[in-house]
């Protein structure tokens, strides 16, 4: 399956735009987690192998709303990237690239958001730690 013409193109989340959503939009959305349509933004598709395994990297970024709608906060960048494995989609092993943003304070503090995207203990989202942990039983 050749993804290149999603690559480099941004897909944002839109819940309210009605029937002006686009429908790629739409789709992504049920894709990713339900906790990240709101917070970051896709900007980037790309895919792979590692060995023998096809490889889907999705890579979002956190939208630029500061912690608690601070307005005293200004821009500092992105910490590292996290990787996060979460459901395969067809035959793509699916892995999240997620940046959060951090902000300085008027005392030079890094201030973030908190954000759980995994199960504890683990680099696999909450939802699919649950599917394998049901599936387990």
């Amino acid at each position: 399956m050749d993804l290149s013409g999603l690559s480099h193109k941004s897909c944002t989340f839109a819940p309210d735009m009605g029937e002006k959503e686009n429908a790629y939009v739409r789709l992504v959305q049920y894709i990713l987690p339900p906790n990240l349509g709101k917070s970051f933004e896709l900007v980037d598709v790309s895919d792979g192998k590692i060995g023998d395994e096809l490889v889907l990297h999705l890579y979002l970024d956190e939208r630029d709303l500061p912690p608690k709608n601070r307005t005293d906060l200004s821009p500092n960048g992105f910490y590292e990237e996290s990787r996060i494995d979460d459901f395969p989609i067809r035959e793509y092993r699916t892995v999240l690239h997620i940046r959060r943003r951090r902000w300085k304070d008027a005392e030079g503090h890094t201030v973030s958001n908190n954000w759980n995207l995994t199960a504890k203990g683990t680099r696999i989202s909450e939802e699919f730690a649950l599917f394998l942990k049901e599936g387990l039983r």
